[in-house]
């Protein structure tokens, strides 16, 4: 199962960007990986995990702004369709049942 944390948080003040900047770093601290600017994946093992970072993200959020977080199957990652400069990038992989970080 995999995680996808979207966000749009202001930084018009310091005191944003910081709030920002923490939530960022609190998803980096949790393993994510940033996919582009404010989307941010995460492979897990199950509904039971996704709802334990889905409690870790509430307790990090900032005061402002929107996360949304959705769920999705492995299959459902492997047709993702993703371009970059307009060229067609290969079908994502799934890693395997057990991933040494």
């Amino acid at each position: 199962m995999w995680i996808l944390v979207m966000f749009d948080l202001p930084v018009g003040s310091s005191s944003e960007q910081k709030a920002a900047t923490y939530f960022r770093n609190c998803l980096l601290d949790m393993g994510f990986e940033m996919a582009q600017f404010s989307v941010y994946l995460r492979f897990c093992s199950g509904k039971e995990q996704m709802e334990s970072y889905v409690r870790r993200i509430e307790a990090c959020l900032p005061s402002g702004g929107r996360v949304d977080i959705l769920g999705f199957t492995d299959k459902q990652y492997e047709s993702i369709v993703s371009f970059t400069h307009g060229e067609r990038e290969e079908a994502h992989k799934n890693p395997g049942q057990i991933a040494l970080f």
